[in-house]
């Protein structure tokens, strides 16, 4: 069996298809793939510790989770069921949407830079600097020569990020146009989900075609050997969990994390606590 990263990774020079929405690379059935998930919850879990240890001690090393998906790919609930088990404080959150005036007024990464996880930390992209050229390109707001430019600047940024000790995990749930259409009215069949349903979930249906072109452009431009992109198949919203906690235990192993050495004597704390 292929690793995970090689099953999900976007080829160089590849193009996002909008077929295999529906696969499950690397599992069979959701009920093997429940049993993965559940035996590597303690692991992801331990790693965790370990990485906000090690920077305890001088590491400089964290963790990004960039998630990019359609509207319902399932993000929060990917985002809830991976991370159930880890320690909150170690789990720096943000989700960027429609930039602010503030925000308009500095380059496009202004608003990103503070907001990238300190060392020992767990980062999480609940969309990200992606949405300054997928938005773009779908509205016809900057042109392709713009766009080029920023995904250069992406580019630069992310291997930036990565040289700092960052690593990147840069995953698009990649769901079907039919299983969006089932989502979204599930969330009009049910009046305790109306809040999350907007108008705007409509009038994007219509941009499906255009917003699959944006993003085959942008995952092509940006999928670097530093920084790749993995693409997750997400009708299936448990698959879409067991595949990101999947890269995450993938990309976390080979780091190079040391639990930190005692900078007092072991024994002696022990017998001077042994006699309170």
């Amino acid at each position: 069996m292929m690793t995970w990263s090689e099953a999900l990774r976007l080829a160089p020079l590849g193009v996002v298809s909008e077929a295999g929405t529906a696969l499950t690379p690397n599992v069979e059935a959701k009920a093997a793939g429940q049993k993965l998930f559940d035996a590597s919850v303690g692991e992801l879990e331990l790693l965790q510790e370990k990485l906000f240890a090690h920077s305890t001690g001088g590491g400089r090393e964290s963790v990004l989770l960039v998630l990019q998906g359609m509207d319902t790919a399932g993000k929060g609930g990917t985002v809830k069921r991976v991370m159930a088990q880890m320690n909150p404080q170690g789990i720096v959150y943000a989700a960027f949407k429609k930039p602010t005036p503030e925000e308009l007024e500095h380059d496009f990464l202004w608003r990103i830079r503070p907001r990238v996880p300190a060392p020992g930390q767990i980062g999480i992209f609940d969309r990200s600097h992606y949405e300054d050229v997928l938005v773009p390109a779908v509205q016809h707001t900057l042109g392709q020569s713009a766009l080029e430019a920023r995904y250069e600047e992406i580019n630069a940024f992310e291997q930036e990020l990565v040289d700092s000790g960052v690593t990147l995990v840069k995953v698009f749930l990649h769901l079907g146009k039919e299983e969006q259409l089932a989502r979204l009215l599930s969330r009009l069949d049910r009046p305790e989900k109306h809040w999350k349903f907007t108008e705007a979930d409509v009038r994007s249906r219509g941009d499906w075609a255009a917003l699959q072109r944006a993003y085959s452009d942008a995952l092509t431009a940006t999928n670097t050997d530093a920084a790749p992109w993995f693409v997750v198949p997400a009708d299936r919203k448990w698959y879409s969990s067991l595949a990101v906690q999947q890269l995450l235990l993938e990309r976390m192993r080979p780091l190079d994390l040391t639990w930190p050495p005692a900078d007092y004597d072991v024994d002696e704390q022990r017998r001077l606590l042994l006699a309170t």
